[in-house]
């Protein structure tokens, strides 16, 4: 597998489906089949100018590679618009797979449906766009940046410092964990506006998976973290980065789950907030293994925890008492959607509630070199039980030991020695994952107790 080079010199190997998605399909959500392809605007939103208004050569689209006197090196258009996957986000629609998703599901053309449109672009209301404005641009700089009606006057002046510039300028803050996960998970995982559903996958849209860290690491930088970032933005560790995300990941998917507007169709619960593999798995190689966190038996789809996994490794340093509360109640979940009459959506709430406390816990807390070797062995130790065995919670797991390590390696707690041998127990978790249809759980515990071997003891 390629390896792809970071703005920290890290390399990592993305795994196989994260690489799909990223390439073919950023992600599309089902809202409504029968919705029209113009939006509703949202409260008190903000004309959106269009990329051509960030591209000029003394703004972000020059060419040279030298940083000037704005502290940034003001070619982060050519960036996006050559490197980024955000930017053919809306040509991928045009593609064999979009119009193919597109007719299965009968909804006209992939380029012209809300569904589509709404991730696949920046799909503001016709009434918000730009003279520049236009939908081919892809997911553009604000989609994430935010309608520029009112800071980009005084961002491209340089008198008001961008440090001044708020949210209600229009200006979202991606520097920080917590804004950046909200934003990234309303495409890549869905929010109240935009929801996955099982259909659309049935139709052809690849299995979506998202961790916050692994995915900026792999984004082409169209920034520098020198002195002057550092002087007006926030810079937390991967390691931050990472725990917050999988934090409201967890949190988003039980909301949405206990949503109830989500019921599925017909006699069928909504499938996509189960674990794909507990079903799209092949008959004649036997993979299940009993879980004990579930309680559940054979033959039985169960939700997908993941995130709730990943999760208990963080709690279980950092806040004891909620990991326990937290994975008892995953398995009381587990036990009600299994059941069929059971309550879900309350404990759901409660999930979701335990989810955000951990959220702002984390958002905040200094991790330590003691507390990523904990975290390291406390998902290599997981991977024993079996809980950790389903490939979701393997393919996160694995982006959780790349993210520590690049966090461990930031930190210069590790020398280069044992940086490499942590490398090379790391390329044995992707190897393990690489095709989700020939994963073998086995493997997979055994590159991760692999990890944990090769992490000193602190």
């Amino acid at each position: 597998m390629q390896l792809i080079a970071t703005r920290a010199g890290i390399l990592l190997s993305p795994l196989r489906v994260l690489g799909r998605g990223l390439v073919g399909f950023c992600c599309v959500w089902m809202v409504s089949l029968g919705q029209a392809a113009e939006p509703s605007a949202p409260a008190n939103a903000l004309a959106h100018l269009g990329v051509g208004t960030c591209a000029g050569s003394n703004c972000h689209g020059s060419n040279s590679l030298t940083k000037r006197n704005s502290g940034v090196v003001q070619n982060e258009y050519r960036i996006w618009q050559q490197y980024d996957k955000h930017a053919r986000a809306y040509v991928v629609l045009q593609g064999a797979l979009g119009q193919r998703i597109a007719a299965n599901l009968g909804i006209g053309p992939a380029e012209k449906a809300q569904i589509c449109l709404d991730c696949h672009a920046d799909n503001v209301a016709p009434s918000l766009r730009g003279l520049k404005f236009h939908l081919s641009d892809g997911v553009g700089c604000e989609a994430c940046h935010g309608g520029s009606e009112k800071w980009l006057g005084p961002h491209a002046s340089g008198l008001t410092p961008h440090t001044v510039l708020t949210r209600d300028d229009g200006l979202y803050p991606t520097d920080r964990p917590v804004a950046r996960a909200t934003l990234c998970l309303s495409c890549h995982q869905g929010d109240d506006t935009r929801f996955i559903s099982h259909r659309i996958m049935g139709a052809g849209h690849p299995r979506l998976s998202f961790e916050l860290q692994t995915y900026t690491q792999i984004q082409p930088a169209h920034f520098v973290i020198d002195d002057k970032y550092r002087a007006r933005k926030a810079v937390a560790t991967g390691v931050q980065v990472w725990a917050v995300g999988q934090a409201l990941a967890l949190k988003s998917l039980v909301t949405e789950l206990a949503d109830q507007r989500h019921k599925g169709d017909g006699v069928f619960p909504e499938l996509v907030f189960f674990d794909c593999q507990s079903c799209h798995h092949t008959t004649t190689n036997l993979r299940w293994q009993r879980r004990a966190a579930t309680g559940l038996g054979p033959g039985v789809p169960h939700f997908n925890d993941a995130n709730a996994v990943m999760l208990r490794a963080v709690a279980a340093r950092v806040a004891p008492a909620l990991g326990r509360a937290l994975e008892m109640n995953i398995r009381a979940l587990h036990q009600a959607l299994s059941a069929g009459n059971g309550r879900p959506a309350p404990i759901a709430g409660t999930i979701a509630a335990e989810a955000q406390e951990l959220c702002d816990l984390m958002s905040t807390y200094n991790f330590s070199r003691a507390d990523m070797r904990a975290m390291i062995v406390a998902l290599a130790q997981t991977s024993q039980t079996s809980d950790a065995s389903d490939y979701a919670a393997a393919e996160q797991a694995t982006m959780a030991f790349a993210s520590i390590l690049y966090s461990l390696k930031m930190d210069g707690a590790v020398d280069a020695g044992t940086y490499g041998a942590m490398r090379a127990a790391l390329e044995n978790c992707y190897t393990a994952t690489r095709v989700q249809d020939a994963y073998d759980p086995r493997a997979f515990a055994a590159a991760a107790l692999s990890i944990e071997q090769a992490t000193p003891s602190w």
